[in-house]
């Protein structure tokens, strides 16, 4: 499992979400004070966060199926993608006021607003490592089955 550099790709992306569960998504800076937002406290944002730990647990796991594995891995990258529009124009409204009233409250993102795009990234590198990976066993079992044929 941990032999091919897709699974160490696939790990380090999967660790990324799972601290995601755990941190800030931002800091509300008001006229009352400080209070730090956790990804957590927005159900919407949590449910996305379980999709994609679950999408690149699968293609974690899956090793055997590359094929289903690639493909698990491309759609948890797109998932995160889409989350990471999600959360810029979550910011951008925030920043704006858009839908709230004037409290002059600002927001800092945290860091790890940007793991889903690293992610992605890196379950973008798995996929790609992951179809050479096949690429490479299919030339092998032909170069194999020609061998066989010509022996006889």
């Amino acid at each position: 499992m941990w032999q091919r550099v897709q699974t160490l790709y696939l790990a380090i992306a999967t660790v990324l979400i799972i601290s995601m569960l755990f941190s800030n998504v931002g800091t509300v800076i008001g006229p009352e004070g400080s209070e730090e937002v956790r990804y957590y406290e927005n159900l919407s944002y949590l449910i996305f966060l379980i999709m994609t730990l679950m999408a690149n647990a699968i293609a974690l796991f899956s090793f055997k199926a590359r094929m289903l594995q690639m493909r698990v891995a491309m759609l948890s990258a797109i998932l995160l993608i889409f989350f990471q529009i999600w959360l810029g124009v979550g910011f951008g409204r925030f920043q704006l006021g858009i839908g709230m009233e004037d409290t002059g409250a600002k927001m800092i993102f945290s860091f790890t607003a940007v793991f889903p795009v690293i992610a992605a990234i890196l379950d973008m590198l798995a996929a790609r490592n992951i179809a050479l990976d096949e690429a490479m066993v299919q030339s092998a079992y032909r170069l194999r089955k020609s061998k066989h044929a010509r022996k006889k």
